[in-house]
Formats: structure tokens, C-alpha cells, sequence
């Protein structure tokens, strides 16, 4: 059979066979899209609102981003770091144009851009500031930075790091949103970094109080400490704004980039600042002190090319401030109307969440049987991360969904 022959159950029961048991895949087949819809090997249609976890911003199949992404599979896709590509070139100045940062490196995801950003703390302290005794990495409670060894074990949820054994070390968890405490672990010195998310996403949706990120970096700049900003979930517009920190009027020293930068081309970056690079910076005769044989590949680097260009020449970011205000208050509605079963809204611009009393697993599948797809951000928060092409009436369908699955008493 052929993938046109084959149904979903087909392609349903071949999954089972030939994949590692590792996801919980939801028993549908995505084949297609367009905008914030997608629809399965049955025909089904539903309404996207999780955007391939808050990576499709321009959501699916857009006209502009498949013919840039087209047009450089016919160029040349892939050389190596053995050479400068004009793509990799033009990206790095997209992100540094509209950024504090001053250099670019080119990765694959998240979790190496976060591993690079640490690779590169660890050596700013040791070559750069010399004191290759600060090595230890500070990070929060409830915090999600990725699945490699090093991400994993700067990642404050206990869940991921079970049954993988020793993991990499010093690493120092201090509560989110707590400046005081971070400042007592900064305050000894011997902390190379401190990375942060300006939201914690996988954690709950969580926004900091204010004032938070700019004492981060006020402690940090009193310490000697690096500030490192996650914005893997949270850059390139997700929340209204080019990247999470503008919120707050607050630069890193380094910041990670993946998610939505490829628009669904897998890409990841650090951004960092002059001074912060050096820590990356080849030795006249050394080694090259951290590469990706991907990284910054020419198809990759189009695509991060056309998401920036495609989302300044269409507004998107005025109608992710827009429709994300929208889906904030119909959130926040919703909490009003279901007391004791919808917690809480929460988040920022097309990064929200609404915590639930009870299965919030049920609930989503509820939502999903009645076309709508979302996903889970912590033990007790659905989320919502759409495309930045949303409108408020598929907003509204969405919203319709969760209420009336709450109203049904699913997950209670």
C-alpha cells in the first residue's frame, strides 16, 4: 500500500509496529493543513490550537513562507559550518536586528540551543572571566529546558529525570519568581549562569511578578553571573512582542531561540551579546569549542528568514497582541463561569493557559472529539498556542469547545 491507499487505521496499526513506545500520540493521522486548521487520514477537520507546541506562528502551508522554503530546496539545502551560506548570514542579522544581541549560532532545537548557551557559560567564566571554579548552574523550580543530559538536569521538574542516572553537575534549583532566593545562591559566587524563562511555559503558562527579570539581571550584574533567558517557547512573537524579555524592558546576556523561529522547520539559536560570545570564541590554534554539523544549514535559515519577514509585512504581531487580549478575556470569562473547575487563566499574548480541577487529560480529549486541538502545560493546565494567523472567531470556537466539555462535567 501507499501512503494514498492507506487509511488512518491502516496507518494507525503500522505506527504501532514501528515506532518506539516512547510518545502518547492522540489516535489521529494529520496529513494536511491550512492556517490553524488541520485534518486527519479521515477527512476530519479540526481547528489548530497548539501549533505544533508553539512553533507553527505563521500556521500551516502559508503561501509566502512554502514558496521561500520551495525556492531554497531548489538552491542548495545543506554545506556545513565548513563554509558561510548567505542564508545562515541573513538570518543571524534577522535576529540581531531585532534583538540586544550582538553574534548568532546556529543549532537544531531547544535543547541544544540551551546546551550551547551552558557550553558557553561555562567557558565564559573559565577563558574569558577567569574563575574556572564557577560552574554552577542555577535555574528554577518548575522550569523545562530540554531533554538532553545537561537540559534535563537544569530542568525543575523531577519527572523528567527519572531512571537516567547521574546527570550533569553543579546545578542549584531556586523557585520561580522568587528574586530573594535567587539572589542569596547568586550572591556566592560561584555560579557561572543563571538561565530563566521570562514565561514558564511546560511549567503551568506561568508569568513573573513584576520586577523579577530585572532583578535577575541586576543580581547578575552585581555577581559576575551570566543571565541566560529561555525563549524557546516564548521568542520571535509568541507573546506580542519580538521576544518574552521585551515585556519587561529587561536583556539577557544570552538568550535561546528555537520553536517558532523555523515555522516549523527545525531550527534552534543563542543570541548573545558581544562580550557573552567571547565565551564561544575559537582560540587562535584550539579546537573549535562547539559546533552542529545542521546548525545554521541554508533550507533551515531560509525558512527562519521568511517567519521574521512574513510576521513584520503582515502585522502579526499586532493580531497576536490583539486576538491573544481576546483569548485572554474569553478565558478569563471562562474561569467566571465555571468556579471551582476552571482555576485560573493565565499568560500572554498567544501563549495562554486556563488550570483545571481534575483529569485536564479527559478535558482535552474531549475538546479534541469536538475538532479542537490543544495540549497540556503542567499537571493542571491546558493550553493554548495558536498560529499568529488566528481570528477571534476560531477563538471563539475553541473556548466554545472547552466550555462546553466543562459544562458537561468531563474530567470531573
Amino acid at each position: 500500500m501507499t501512503r494514498s491507499t492507506m487509511s488512518q487505521a491502516d496507518l494507525l496499526a503500522l505506527a504501532d509496529r514501528v515506532f518506539i513506545k516512547n510518545y502518547r500520540q492522540a489516535p489521529i493521522v494529520l496529513t494536511r493543513g491550512h492556517g490553524a486548521e488541520v485534518w486527519d487520514a479521515a477527512g476530519r477537520r479540526y481547528l489548530d490550537m497548539t501549533a505544533g507546541i508553539a512553533v507553527c506562528g505563521l500556521g500551516h502551508a502559508h503561501p509566502a513562507f512554502t514558496s521561500r522554503v520551495a525556492e531554497q530546496l531548489g538552491r542548495l539545502v545543506h554545506v556545513s559550518n565548513l563554509f558561510f551560506n548567505d542564508a545562515g548570514i541573513l538570518a543571524a542579522e534577522h535576529i540581531v536586528r531585532r534583538s540586544f544581541a550582538d553574534r548568532v549560532f546556529f543549532c537544531n532545537s531547544g535543547a541544544e540551543a540551551n546546551e550551547a548557551a551552558l557550553k558557553l557559560a561555562r567557558r565564559y567564566q573559565a577563558v574569558v572571566a577567569g574563575a574556572p571554579e564557577r560552574t554552577t548552574i542555577v535555574s528554577t523550580q518548575g522550569s523545562f529546558h530540554g531533554r538532553t543530559f545537561a537540559t534535563v538536569a537544569i530542568t525543575g521538574q523531577a519527572k523528567y529525570r527519572e531512571d537516567l542516572g547521574p546527570l550533569v553537575e553543579p546545578v542549584e534549583l531556586v523557585p520561580y519568581g522568587d528574586l530573594a532566593a535567587a539572589t542569596a545562591v547568586l550572591e556566592r559566587r560561584t555560579a557561572c549562569c543563571m538561565i530563566v524563562e521570562p514565561i514558564q511555559a511546560e511549567g503551568g503558562i506561568i508569568v513573573p511578578p513584576p520586577g523579577y527579570l530585572a532583578g535577575l539581571r541586576a543580581a547578575c550584574d552585581a555577581t559576575g553571573t551570566l543571565l541566560i533567558f529561555d525563549e524557546v517557547q516564548t521568542g520571535v512573537g509568541r507573546t506580542g512582542r519580538w521576544f518574552g524579555h521585551d515585556h519587561d524592558g529587561v536583556t539577557p546576556d544570552v538568550m535561546s531561540l528555537a520553536k517558532g523561529l523555523g515555522g516549523g522547520v527545525p531550527i534552534g539559536a543563542i543570541a548573545a551579546t558581544e562580550r557573552a560570545a567571547a565565551g564561544l570564541t575559537a582560540k587562535a590554534g584550539g579546537a573549535v569549542p562547539h559546533a552542529s554539523t545542521f546548525g545554521g544549514n541554508p533550507l533551515a535559515c531560509a525558512a527562519a528568514c521568511a517567519v521574521f519577514d512574513i510576521i513584520e509585512s503582515e502585522g502579526l504581531l499586532d493580531n497576536v497582541v490583539e486576538v491573544g487580549a481576546h483569548l485572554g478575556a474569553r478565558l478569563d470569562d471562562l474561569v467566571a463561569r465555571h468556579p471551582g473547575v476552571a482555576l485560573e487563566a493565565r499568560g500572554r499574548g498567544l501563549l495562554r493557559g486556563v488550570r483545571l480541577a481534575g483529569n485536564v487529560g479527559q478535558v482535552n480529549a474531549r475538546c479534541r472529539d469536538e475538532g479542537v486541538l490543544l495540549s497540556l502545560a503542567g499537571p493542571d493546565v491546558l493550553r493554548f498556542a495558536p498560529p499568529f494567523v488566528i481570528g477571534r472567531a476560531e477563538v471563539d470556537e475553541a473556548v466554545g469547545a472547552l466550555d462546553r466539555a466543562l459544562t458537561a462535567g468531563i474530567g470531573q
